[in-house]
């Protein structure tokens, strides 16, 4: 059972940013798959990175298309995006030390996040960047 499940209701417009936002969610249930068969801890570690790696890619990829359209919100958004980086090093520290509560805590707070990032957060540049012509 996933996780999370891709829903138009979390699409941008933007067919690159709305793949990221989809392979954000297959690491995800992965993750969550993985925890389900009792095997977090094993395969935990390329999965985290999988995810940092995916985020770092997404984050850059939007901040530029935010800039290219010279969006007044960036430097909010990209706040956001550096307090979610902060918050995924500290998962990984955790993960690193063999905490083994960590994959739950992160499940649940990337699934938090991303559904929250894509329902409001991103919606605010959707508009702009289609008014834009940026698909």
């Amino acid at each position: 059972m996933a996780l999370m499940t891709w829903n138009s209701k979390y699409s941008v417009g933007v067919e690159a940013l709305d793949n990221q936002h989809k392979a954000l969610m297959n690491a995800l249930n992965e993750l969550h798959a993985a925890s389900i068969r009792g095997k977090a801890q094993e395969i935990a570690g390329p999965l985290i990175c999988q995810l940092v790696s995916l985020a770092r890619e997404h984050f850059s990829a939007e901040e530029r298309l935010m800039e290219s359209i010279r969006f007044s919100g960036l430097a909010a958004h990209r706040a956001k995006h550096q307090e979610l980086t902060g918050k995924l090093a500290e998962f990984v520290a955790r993960h690193e030390k063999r905490d083994t509560t960590v994959y739950t805590q992160l499940l649940y707070f990337i699934r938090d996040w991303l559904t929250k990032h894509m329902q409001t957060e991103d919606q605010e540049y959707a508009n702009r960047l289609s008014a834009h012509g940026v698909h």
